[in-house]
């Protein structure tokens, strides 16, 4: 079998080689190659240098092509063999990227993941976890999907999202999903500037009573109203829910309205809240804020990722904390 005339061989012929020959004979031949001397080629290989010689007759024979010229004082490539020279590198080198690849696959370091997150939480969290994560698996694509609480577990449900930051977790319908808590969210009061309770300093949760509430809506938050109602029923009322609104913006601006009070994580004090203030409550209030995944997921990238955010959750959120305060 011949070389092509342009002095390389077609993609047939490269597989043609690839099939009559093991891996092992390229890597004996590169070695000639570089060293010119088999005695060296040897060394280095850990051979003995007659099996080296041997080896390198059968891949000649095999191929029926010489590729080594002896007849000189030092051993030269043929302009076959230079030319076989480029694409024994070209397949090992490819060999060597598979190899690379399905490892790094096997220890979840490639592939994608796919996250859904809710865009005006986890200011501190997110890119932390994510930062960390892609120093440990560089090869991974990440996609972010700004979503509400419910339209993550649907996603989830679809396939479409690996890991959603949900916020507090849905009730008992959402109970067979796995789940890790990220924060333990401090919550403050949000009152209008002009509600006389907005002076004080800090505000007795039980004072609020008498005043009506704007919630998160079920619709987008599952399992909001059911945390508010917990919450206040802890310290002996039910809460009076007046409106509810599908993002936390919508809450600060009903609020701004005078059409209640609410509950937020401190860090939307971030957000812009014009006619509004927040205050501490009495005593402390704490929300579980948790992500959740599918049971089934098969997912390397994913068990990685859950890793990196177990690991990091507790200081993140005892920074995030302090630092809103």
């Amino acid at each position: 079998m011949g070389l092509d005339t342009c002095g390389e061989m077609s993609n047939a012929r490269r597989r043609t080689i690839t099939t009559v020959m093991e891996l092992r004979h390229l890597r004996y031949f590169l070695a000639v190659a570089e060293a010119l001397n088999f005695t060296k080629a040897a060394e280095k290989l850990h051979l003995a240098q007659p099996s080296l010689t041997r080896q390198i007759k059968d891949l000649e024979e095999e191929i029926g092509v010489r590729l080594v010229d002896r007849s000189g004082k030092q051993i030269a490539l043929t302009e076959e063999g230079r030319s076989f020279l480029t694409d024994a590198k070209r397949l090992l080198t490819d060999c060597a990227e598979s190899v690379e690849a399905v490892r790094r696959l096997s220890r979840g370091e490639t592939g994608q993941l796919n996250i859904g997150y809710v865009a005006n939480m986890y200011y501190d969290l997110l890119p932390a976890t994510l930062g960390a994560f892609r120093k440990a698996c560089p090869h991974t694509a990440l996609n972010l999907f700004d979503m509400t609480p419910a339209e993550q577990y649907q996603a989830l449900a679809e396939r479409k999202i690996d890991l959603g930051f949900v916020g507090v977790r849905a009730p008992a319908t959402r109970s067979d999903l796995p789940w890790t808590c990220v924060t333990h969210d401090v919550m403050l009061a949000v009152l209008p500037k002009r509600e006389p309770l907005a002076k004080k300093g800090r505000i007795d949760l039980k004072e609020l009573e008498q005043l009506f509430f704007v919630g998160m809506s079920e619709k987008t938050y599952p399992g909001a109203r059911e945390w508010l109602l917990g919450t206040c029923r802890e310290v002996g009322f039910s809460p009076r829910i007046l409106q509810e609104a599908e993002r936390e913006p919508a809450v600060i601006q009903f609020v701004a309205t005078g059409l209640g009070v609410a509950l937020l994580p401190q860090q939307i004090k971030r957000l812009p809240h014009e006619g509004v203030v927040f205050r501490p409550l009495r005593p402390d209030v704490t929300a579980e804020s948790c992500a959740v995944w599918k049971a089934d997921n098969p997912s390397s990238c994913l068990k990685q990722y859950i890793q990196v955010v177990r690991k990091l959750a507790p200081s993140i959120n005892k920074l995030q904390n302090m630092s809103v305060k």
